[in-house]
């Protein structure tokens, strides 16, 4: 099967308290190497964890490309470690690289939202990627707490809604099912 280039790539926000967002950028990446296209994702604020939808997606390479930019702990939102600043920027490079390489039909930045919320890295920077972006090229952003000149720049906006979860109960993250 030939790769069937985009005519025209679009920006993509998934946002909200609710889970699901990173999911659902990665059910967009699988379907586009389901027609031969070429993904690259930065995953911003994570690292070294075991999460089964990664695991699943790096058997997928050459076709999807995934770069942990973190560490595995928590970062705090009120006093970021440099650590933490240094991951985001390397981060937010490696985008700017894949971006405009040409090697990549789609770009995903998974919680970049929640890096910019958190000051790890500059909301200008990230909006200039958007609207410098190759024009065949389509970019997902995830995370909470997408802030409002995100959300004007994107083409589609899904905002994913908590109403119940049970983690509420104490019930922690399971393998298989939230990582």
């Amino acid at each position: 099967m030939t790769p069937e280039k985009l005519d025209r790539g679009y920006v993509h926000v998934y946002t909200g308290e609710g889970k699901g967002k990173t999911t659902a950028a990665l059910g967009q990446a699988f379907r586009s190497v389901g027609h031969n296209l070429r993904v690259s994702m930065i995953l911003f604020m994570k690292g070294n964890i075991e999460y089964g939808e990664l695991e699943t997606a790096r058997r997928l390479a050459p076709f999807i490309e995934i770069r942990e930019m973190g560490r595995e702990t928590f970062v705090s939102k009120k006093n970021p470690e440099q650590i933490d600043i240094k991951w985001a920027e390397d981060g937010l490079k490696l985008a700017k690289q894949a971006l405009y390489s040409g090697d990549y039909d789609m770009l995903i930045l998974d919680e970049v939202n929640v890096a910019i919320d958190y000051g790890l890295i500059e909301l200008k920077d990230v909006l200039e990627l958007i609207h410098n972006k190759p024009l065949k090229v389509e970019m997902i952003l995830t995370g909470r707490a997408a802030h409002p000149d995100i959300i004007e720049a994107a083409d589609l906006v899904t905002e994913m809604k908590l109403v119940k979860h049970y983690y509420d109960r104490g019930i922690q993250a399971r393998v298989g099912i939230e990582r």
